[in-house]
């Protein structure tokens, strides 16, 4: 299999596209269905040699005809086999018909099925392109299974999650292994969809790679480096500190200075030549008293914010982290809206009842915006698109991005980098103990500290995602803020 082509993620759309341009070039459509019954049945005899029968759930379309196909090589290789079909049989057509047509054992309705000890359930009921929700009578089967406690293997997609949003529609199997076919689909790795998957496979079935690769719209893919790496500064010999950009972290005010320091720690950690915390007065001597490769500024108000920033060598800023939501934010944010800023935390709730003041600011020109919501203040800057049911979590992030002129990190287990422009990352290296406290504050000053060397905000965001999830593996699991601070390494 081709990496790169198995790297891609088409929508079920697109593989729809792919399946109707294969058929269009000749290739038979039939041999393809032939290929994946068979390989999802050699998945199956390799990872359940013990099963004491396969149970093979058919649905009324072409993933239902994979079943059909892995049942007959199930057959043939002395594997008992039971196979469920949901609706009429008879009414199959086209591929599927031809695919029930080779199997000669028996049937039964869908509603029929008892689970028993040793059964191994292969789902080929619906696969990727169920748009609805799944009808009652699989969703009492997704329950019997799941309580008995069964394997499963899914055919494309475990049934019931949507494939273009990883969603749940009103059910859905948790599969322990799925066999998808040649490319992967955003399902596959948005949540809840990554968990339902399994363990995942990509089987090549012989669709030639530019046929794949025509109908990719690129619009949406995994975040990895090469999505950004030719943006990255090169290692010079005769580079210095203003060369790799000096960022600028705000610090909050006496007793709530912590979080200020981990984001400027990240962003020196991450390679930027010069790191400055500007702090209020009042808390002048509790951030001196933590620093020592980190500068300190004192600043209180717009006035002698406003005299600093004639300064054009100050480009990159974090605003956020423990600084205190309300107007001094919000002024703070307006005087720095010609500059780079990514907005965290007490930085985007300072917006939460006028998120259009903020957007305004930064409307003109390129992005030089990113905000890294989680959930909850994502809703309270987005709160029409985070409430829309028909958008997964990927097209919220887009919707949002083109909304604020910004590029959008929608943070959480399967984060989302998204930008202006139309194109999104999912991130996938991020363990889960990265959810602990702080450890936002850390992300926040790792893309600013991208952005000061001089990344574009949507690169510098989905590489500072990366470079956060790495980190977060090297420190290991029960890291604290602290910890990450010190396992965070330079791209």
């Amino acid at each position: 299999m081709d990496t790169q082509l198995a790297d891609l993620l088409l929508t079920p759309a697109e593989m729809t596209a792919v399946d109707a341009a294969a058929a269009s070039s000749g290739i038979d459509s039939f041999g393809l269905m032939l290929r994946a019954g068979a390989g999802v049945a050699a998945a199956f005899l390799r990872h359940y040699p013990s099963a004491r029968r396969a149970v093979v759930l058919c649905g009324p379309g072409n993933n239902g005809g994979d079943g059909y196909v892995a049942a007959r090589c199930l057959a043939d290789s002395g594997v008992a086999v039971a196979l469920f079909h949901l609706g009429d049989a008879a009414r199959l057509t086209g591929d599927a018909a031809r695919a029930r047509s080779h199997w000669s054992g028996v049937g039964a309705p869908i509603e029929d099925y008892r689970p028993a000890d040793g059964d191994v359930v292969i789902d080929a009921l619906f696969g990727a392109g169920l748009t609805r929700a799944v009808p009652e009578a699989v969703g009492a089967v997704i329950g019997r299974i799941a309580d008995a406690g069964l394997p499963v293997l899914a055919v494309d997609l475990p049934s019931g999650n949507d494939g273009r949003t990883g969603m749940v529609l009103g059910a859905a199997f948790s599969a322990a292994r799925t066999i998808t076919f040649m490319t992967r689909k955003p399902g596959h790795l948005l949540m809840p969809g990554r968990e339902l998957s399994g363990v995942l496979e990509v089987l090549d079935i012989g669709i030639p790679a530019r046929i794949v690769r025509g109908q990719a719209s690129g619009t949406l893919a995994e975040n990895r480096p090469d999505a950004w790496r030719r943006w990255l500064p090169s290692s010079e010999q005769e580079t210095h500190k203003y060369k790799r950009g000096h960022l600028v972290v705000f610090s909050g005010e006496k007793g709530k200075t912590g979080a200020a320091r981990m984001s400027a720690m990240s962003g020196l950690k991450a390679g930027a030549g010069l790191v400055t915390i500007v702090s209020p007065d009042d808390a002048m001597a509790e951030n001196a008293t933590h620093l020592t490769a980190v500068m300190l500024h004192g600043i209180d108000g717009d006035a002698e914010l406003s005299d600093w920033l004639k300064d054009d060598r100050l480009r990159s800023f974090v605003l956020g982290p423990g600084f205190g939501a309300g107007q001094k934010a919000r002024g703070f944010v307006a005087a720095l809206s010609r500059r780079h800023l990514v907005l965290d935390a007490d930085g985007i709730t300072s917006f939460r009842d006028d998120p259009n003041a903020l957007f305004s600011l930064f409307a003109e020109g390129e992005t030089r915006l990113v905000l890294t919501p989680h959930e909850g203040e994502f809703s309270r800057l987005f709160p029409d698109i985070a409430a829309d049911p028909s958008l997964g979590k990927a097209d919220k992030a887009l919707a949002a991005a083109a909304r604020a002129n910004a590029a959008i990190v929608y943070k959480g287990p399967d984060t989302v980098i998204a930008s202006p422009h139309g194109r999104a990352l999912i991130n996938t290296n991020a363990p889960i103990w990265l959810a602990t406290a702080g450890s936002g504050d850390v992300l926040a000053g790792i893309v600013g500290a991208l952005m000061a060397q001089g990344l574009p905000a949507f690169e510098a965001a989905a590489a500072g995602v990366y470079l956060h999830g790495e980190a977060g593996s090297r420190a290991g699991k029960g890291l604290t803020a602290e910890d990450l601070v010190s396992h965070v390494l330079p791209l």
